[in-house]
């Protein structure tokens, strides 16, 4: 820079007279100069003693250096400037002139400082022939005349902050902080997301990590120099060049091992997502779950810069990029499930593939428990704790359908390691049915577990934030793997290769005429081995009546050649029977016993028909299937009840809603009665004040008790611990409270509820199911305190209920329904009634809910959980 240099703004102001200047940045981060104004001195900094002096002491602010401090930096910070180099000492400390713009003619700031009476003029070295020094002198002598700044009385020892350098306990103090945005001045960046931040109006001075990413870094090495990664120094320009002593708000979401995580808000945009955008950051899994702004904005900005190839990702290459895009994205069927992480699928070409589930681990065993037990044959799908559970869940709701599948990478083979198996090459996907991603269901069931990965380490699942809020909420609820108590225990007994046993087996199985099972493995065409669940083993099964041609086998003398169609007889029973559940009947399979499966592969056997139910059918087929006409399906037309529900809607004023989403309601007809009533009642009361403690409470009896405001009302005892607490409901309005008997008094005849009913009525909401999480019922309950207590209301009686009326309710003023607008804001479940009248209610409630699924709100934002009415995502208990 020239002796007049024009500067960018000024990314740092040091105190009331020293700034840090750069010039304009080309190619990278410009050099930085410090210039100290001549002729002025301003107060110094407060200043922490060096850590490595444990004696050393805190150095506090000066009077009026804070605030000479903060004059120059509401100035200068994002300005430029411009400055000449009066004196430059031996040092290389640089004094100089530095005046607002891109001229000489801009605001003099030394001028400025003294004029506010916020700098001392440094008259030992004022020259009279300088005009310049000659006008400080003067501004100073108005100054104080004017007694501004510190030449005010007082002498200053306001302006002197509490500076709070370390806090005793860092999450205590983030979660006072509920979240709520705090302002703050950011004093220093070390690097693009790690800064240094001065909250106000405390003065407390933290560090502040960005949740959710991750900038290159500084490394220290041992002789104590620092080595940049790559695009380190850039994107700590970047974050400077934006944030370095800008007032801005932060948002304190995490305090993990001491480090405070935030989201930091400048009224220009969310420096987090720009540096992910601009790729000078990548998303970090471990402090992405806090971040406010949702995991979702962090991961498009990310794979924004990906798809661009900037910075740190100059070098990317995406791990579906050499798979075609016809093989990225497809529909198959699920022909078998292997285990809880893989399945195998039919796709339309007629090829079988193996797909494994992205990100999530299944269900294993330590090498301790392993080996536990030697002598016993080791069955992982029975023998790991919630295998089996895992593959029937999947087993059930994959088998015979289709699911979407969206392949996310591919994992490379890998050998054989000294404690690690050998891999061959594995495709991961994110297979999704009806919506739902099966991975995620497993791992909120507790089935499974997440895959953790380096941070650079980009083969994951493509709904990885999703996996791990899943994961959250299976821990949270102890869910499966998670759980605390007894693991389930499979003991099944395999007798599918001991014919004694099998022997002795057969005679039950043909007493129990049909057994359902399971067909875990096929042979042959006719040769299968089902899992029998009832009886908990395993037999191995020969359907009668037929022989399939055989495949090739080993032999003594060799292997045997296949006969012809072996093989297609064997792809034919495996694909129509294959994990699906079937009736074993006397010896046959009858989801096998149809004709048409009977005879599209299998050769006849007329002796082993003899001892078969279904022989006539079986000698029969070629006949039957000769002059097969499929029969069309006649359309059932389903005829419509003429019968409505009847609307009689009461005015009722809601008085108290319950935790469980009950609610209690006053007859508004009878609000009358009831004020008048309490009137003259508290009015007897207080010219004939009950004796204190006279009265011994006893549950079930009715009496009078005295609320939180004073007052005297009618209750009920439930329930009396002891005298100190007795519990008591509010029969007029619906509430419980635990009060000491000194509170109670027997209840006067006059006012009995001989006299006056009472007047609250238990409800609850007709055609909604109450959350079983306790959170989401929570956030309901709030909602309806919010909207609907203390209101009057209209009311209309459904059907009856288990302990209280079902009712539908409406808004006084605009009718609206309450229960309707629960489920249109997705906080609640439609609970389908079966009745013919009620059907055009369920229906514009059905309706409500898709309205709420199809936007994602509330229960709905990871989709449909509700497949086959399971379930998959931990909402319910």
């Amino acid at each position: 820079m020239s002796p007049n240099c024009v500067a960018s703004p000024p990314p740092q102001v040091l105190s009331g007279c020293a700034i840090i200047v750069r010039g304009q940045p080309r190619g990278g981060p410009p050099p930085e100069r410090q210039i100290n104004l001549s002729n002025i001195r301003a107060g110094a900094m407060a200043r922490r003693a060096a850590q490595s002096q444990p004696d050393a002491k805190d150095t506090p602010d000066e009077p009026w250096a804070f605030q000479a401090r903060e004059f120059l930096r509401k100035k200068l910070i994002g300005k430029e400037v411009c400055f000449n180099v009066e004196i430059k000492t031996a040092l290389g400390r640089e004094y100089g002139m530095v005046y607002l713009g891109r001229d000489t003619t801009g605001e003099n700031l030394a001028e400025s400082l003294v004029n506010e009476g916020l700098a001392t003029v440094r008259r030992e070295g004022i020259r009279g022939n300088n005009p310049d020094q000659v006008r400080l002198c003067e501004m100073e002598d108005q100054s104080k005349a004017s007694r501004k700044g510190m030449w005010s009385e007082g002498g200053g020892a306001h302006t002197i902050r509490d500076m709070k350098y370390v806090i005793e306990n860092p999450r205590h103090f983030v979660d006072a902080m509920h979240q709520k945005p705090v302002n703050a001045i950011i004093e220093h960046v070390r690097d693009g997301s790690v800064v240094r931040a001065l909250l106000l109006p405390d003065h407390y001075l933290v560090t502040i990590m960005l949740s959710g990413v991750k900038c290159p870094s500084f490394k220290r090495e041992p002789d104590g120099l620092e080595t940049p990664e790559a695009y380190a120094a850039e994107a700590k320009f970047f974050t400077e060049s934006r944030l370095l002593q800008r007032d801005v708000q932060i948002i304190m979401e995490s305090c993990p091992n001491q480090i405070i995580l935030g989201t930091i808000m400048h009224p220009n945009g969310n420096i987090t997502e720009l540096l992910l955008k601009e790729g000078f950051a990548r998303c970090v899994d471990w402090s992405m779950a806090v971040y406010t702004g949702g995991a979702e904005q962090l991961r498009a900005a990310e794979k924004s810069a990906k798809e661009r190839r900037v910075r740190i990702w100059k070098d990317y290459v995406a791990p579906t990029a050499n798979i075609d895009l016809k093989d990225r994205q497809f529909v198959a069927k699920v022909m078998q499930v292997i285990n809880a992480d893989a399945i195998v699928v039919k796709m339309n070409s007629g090829e079988n593939k193996t797909v494994h589930l992205s990100s999530i681990r299944p269900p294993r065993i330590e090498g301790e428990e392993k080996n536990k037990d030697k002598d016993k044959r080791f069955r992982p799908l029975y023998d790991i704790p919630y295998m089996f559970e895992a593959r029937e869940f999947m087993r059930k709701k994959l088998i015979g359908k289709k699911v979407n599948v969206t392949v996310d990478y591919i994992r490379a083979a890998t050998g054989a390691g000294e404690t690690t198996p050998a891999f061959s090459e594995r495709t991961c996907a994110t297979v999704s049915i009806g919506g739902i991603n099966i991975a995620e269901a497993l791992v909120s069931k507790g089935l499974a577990t997440i895959i953790r990965y380096r941070q650079d380490d980009d083969q994951r699942s493509s709904h990885y934030d999703e996996l791990l809020a899943a994961e959250a909420r299976a821990i949270k609820n102890g869910k499966g793997l998670h759980s605390k108590k007894e693991v389930p225990i499979h003991r099944v007994a395999d007798i599918s290769g001991e014919t004694q046993k099998a022997k002795q087996f057969l005679p039950f199985l043909q007493r129990a005429g049909r057994s359902e099972a399971v067909v875990e493995y096929v042979f042959s065409g006719s040769r299968l081995k089902l899992y029998m669940p009832k009886e908990t083993c395993l037999i191995t099964f020969l359907l009668a009546g037929i022989d399939c041609p055989r495949g090739s086998r080993n032999t003594p003398g060799g292997v045997q050649t296949a006969d012809p169609f072996s093989n297609d007889a064997l792809v034919f029973t495996r694909d129509l029977v294959l994990q699906r559940e079937v009736s074993a009947l006397g010896g046959s399979v009858s989801s096998l016993s149809s004709r048409r499966s009977s005879q599209a592969l299998c050769v006849l056997v007329l002796w082993s028909t003899r001892r078969s139910a279904a022989a006539l059918t079986l000698i029969s087929c070629d006949e039957v299937w000769a002059n097969y006409e499929e029969k069309p399906v006649e359309e059932v037309v389903q005829m419509k009840e003429e019968k409505e529900r009847v609307a009689n809607y009461k005015a009722a004023y809601v008085t108290e809603i319950s935790d469980s989403m009950h609610f209690y309601a006053q007859d508004v007809e009878t609000g009358a009665q009831l004020e008048s009533l309490m009137e003259t009642m508290r009015a007897e009361i207080a010219a004939q004040p009950p004796v204190e403690g006279s009265y011994a409470p006893r549950r079930g009896d009715f009496c009078i008790a005295t609320f939180a405001d004073g007052e005297w009302y009618r209750a009920r005892l439930e329930k009396v611990e002891s005298p100190s607490k007795v519990h008591v409901f509010y029969i007029d309005y619906g509430n419980r409270e635990v009060v000491s008997a000194v509170r109670l008094a027997a209840m006067p005849p006059a006012f009995s509820t001989r006299v006056l009913p009472a007047q609250a009525t238990e409800y609850t909401f007709a055609f909604i199911q109450v959350p079983q999480d306790d959170d989401i019922r929570a956030e309901v309950v709030d909602s309806l305190v919010r909207d609907i207590q203390n209101t009057q209301c209209l009311l209309n009686v459904e059907y009856a209920g288990a302990t209280c009326p079902h009712v539908s309710l409406q808004f006084g003023d605009t009718k609206d329904d309450v229960g309707l607008g629960l489920v249109k804001e997705g906080m609640v479940m439609v609970d389908v009634r079966k009745e013919k009248h009620l059907a055009k209610m369920v229906n514009e409630y059905l309706t409500g809910q898709e309205s709420a699924k199809s936007a994602r709100l509330n229960i709905w934002r990871y989709g449909d959980f509700r497949a086959d009415d399971a379930d998959e995502f931990g909402y319910r208990r």
